[in-house]
């Protein structure tokens, strides 16, 4: 099974993401036990030395070399085979530990020969927090008589907070792989739906273009009809058939090229054109198509000039007169006008329909948005038609902007660069 590129790139990135995050945890692991063995290592030489200084001012020697034995991970013992005193204890495992910068709390307890007993000493906060004191059992040792123990009870979270950087940076890591996971969970979310979409397009487009086609194939044979010629009205009517299935016929190619353009940009066949022509065309077929309709052009002069695709170009009037026609509630009255300012050239559709709301007018060049109002639901449509407008104009580096009226109505104005 062939696998593409994008989703190659979404699992390589996941791989790296979780290689990372699992050599991190590893290092951590690996930092811990370092951590330990250096408490360790600092916990026995500080034991040592407090040994050695029990030991200073006795007529004799250590009976044994190495009289630190570690237990447990928390847990020493120290031979001392010697009288001594539990002040002088506490005072010399208080200073070497802070020699040692071994600053977790400790508690200590003491082997008495005459009750055969651990008597526990004191807890030491070295950590200057308070701490509640807890009396803990400590374990007797055969063959010991003279000797202390000493337990650490916080030592892993001591560990743990010597190691706050490595905590902080896997828990980053976690979080960057949590957030790469949901970015890739709505873009294949996003991709799915835009498929769907597309595949829509497509069989909606196909639907139409079928009928459609029977239909032109059937009123060009009509047309060429000897009773259809020689009947005026018949044959203007067939002829209206065909030029409006033909217009039909563009319009759902505009579809197909907007569902294109999501993969690929749309191409322009650029050549340099009168623009008035191609707006009075567009308003014939506008005002075949809405008889009572009124449209008007205003302009300075018939001989403008732009450069443009003239198949999009007079789709793109079309969309914004056939709007502007449709969401008015009473008579059409709609304004063309060009005007040439700061070397732009400005077309305005002004026209006096039901407007839109302000919070909503910034979204009407969204692909499939619809604003919900009185005439909305008498209007059919996909929401594709301003989409449409606004991507040929960004091809073409147009700007394009809405507004209301002051009255009623808005007005939606283009600048087009011009050059004389």
């Amino acid at each position: 099974m062939k696998i593409n590129k994008l989703n190659s790139i979404i699992l390589l990135g996941l791989i790296a993401i979780i290689s990372i995050l699992v050599a991190q945890l590893l290092w951590t692991k690996e930092a811990f036990t370092l951590e330990q063995k250096k408490l360790s290592q600092k916990a026995h030489i500080a034991l040592l030395e407090v040994a050695r200084k029990l030991y200073e001012g006795k007529d004799r020697e250590p009976s044994c070399q190495n009289p630190v034995r570690k237990v447990s991970n928390d847990y020493y013992i120290v031979n001392i085979d010697n009288e001594f005193e539990p002040d002088i204890l506490e005072f010399y495992l208080k200073s070497e530990f802070k020699k040692m910068n071994i600053t977790t709390d400790f508690e200590y307890a003491m082997y008495n020969c005459q009750s055969d007993e651990m008597v526990y000493g004191n807890y030491i906060s070295l950590s200057q927090k308070t701490e509640a004191k807890t009396t803990v059992s400590f374990p007797k040792h055969k063959n010991l008589v003279y000797y202390f123990a000493v337990r650490f009870p916080n030592e892993t979270t001591y560990l743990f907070s010597s190691m706050r950087f490595w905590f902080v940076l896997s828990t980053a890591l976690i979080l960057i792989l949590l957030i790469y996971v949901y970015s890739i969970f709505k873009l294949l979310q996003q991709k799915k739906y835009s498929e769907l979409q597309r595949d829509f397009i497509n069989n909606m487009t196909h639907e139409f273009k079928t009928p459609l086609s029977s239909i032109l194939i059937a009123s060009k044979y009509l047309i060429e009809q000897n009773p259809i010629k020689e009947d005026k009205k018949l044959h203007t009517y067939t002829d209206i058939i065909i030029n409006q299935s033909n217009k039909l016929n563009n319009h759902i190619e505009k579809i197909l090229n907007i569902a294109k353009s999501d993969y690929a940009p749309l191409e322009l066949k650029k050549e340099t054109v009168l623009i008035v022509p191609i707006i009075e065309e567009t308003i014939q077929n506008i005002q075949l198509k809405y008889p009572d309709a009124n449209v008007k052009i205003e302009t300075l002069s018939t001989e403008y000039e732009i450069e443009t695709d003239v198949f999009h170009f007079h789709n793109l009037v079309y969309n914004l007169l056939d709007n502007a026609v449709k969401y008015c509630t009473e008579k059409p009255e709609i304004v063309v006008k060009i005007t040439l300012e700061n070397q732009n050239l400005k077309l305005a559709i002004v026209d006096n329909g039901i407007g839109i709301p302000a919070k909503n007018i910034s979204f009407i060049f969204d692909k499939f948005y619809r604003v919900k109002n009185e005439k909305s639901n008498e209007v059919n449509g996909f929401g594709l038609g301003l989409y449409y407008v606004k991507e040929i104009c960004s091809l073409q580096n147009w700007k394009i902007k809405a507004e209301n009226n002051s009255e009623k109505g808005i007005t939606i104005t283009l600048s087009i660069p011009y050059k004389k």
